[in-house]
């Protein structure tokens, strides 16, 4: 099993909607080295921290499960979509995406600020400078780690 980070802004998709819809596809991601992550090397079963971002507190909201491998993303054939991509096509798709599963909520937000400050997770990728990408692994020590953040002291 691998586990995973990816991002997602509250105001666009939140932890609380996946919760609502049970499941969703992960789609619109338009980076090749997180795409290629989804494609090539995520599996049925993996974990993933459900992390919002881009808003006033980020951080880890929640656990999630991929409940389907990857396959070519939609919304990349809709030029309806904020996610049209004219170079993609059911022959030739250059975007994929995964299918997610709601897992469970944390009781709180572990933040990004709480998750920098703890050695044991210095070398997690989320926490490198620069670092931009929407969906990143995450080690099965950190992992761990993060999970015991969340129980009450």
């Amino acid at each position: 099993m691998q586990y995973w980070l990816m991002k997602s802004e509250p105001d666009s998709y939140s932890i609380d909607d996946l919760q609502r819809d049970k499941s969703t596809p992960w789609n619109g991601v338009r980076n090749y080295q997180a795409r290629n992550m989804m494609r090539d090397i995520m599996r049925k079963g993996d974990r993933a921290f459900f992390y919002h971002s881009n808003c006033g507190q980020p951080g880890i909201a929640g656990v999630m499960k991929v409940s389907r491998t990857a396959y070519p993303d939609f919304t990349a054939l809709d030029p309806a979509s904020d996610y049209f991509d004219p170079k993609s096509s059911n022959e030739n798709p250059r975007w994929w995406m995964v299918d997610v599963a709601y897992a469970r909520k944390f009781a709180r937000i572990i933040t990004l600020r709480e998750l920098k400050q703890h050695p044991q997770l210095s070398n997690m990728v989320i926490l490198r400078r620069g670092n931009r990408l929407s969906i990143t692994p995450v080690t099965k020590n950190e992992w761990e780690f993060i999970l015991e953040l969340e129980k009450p002291v």
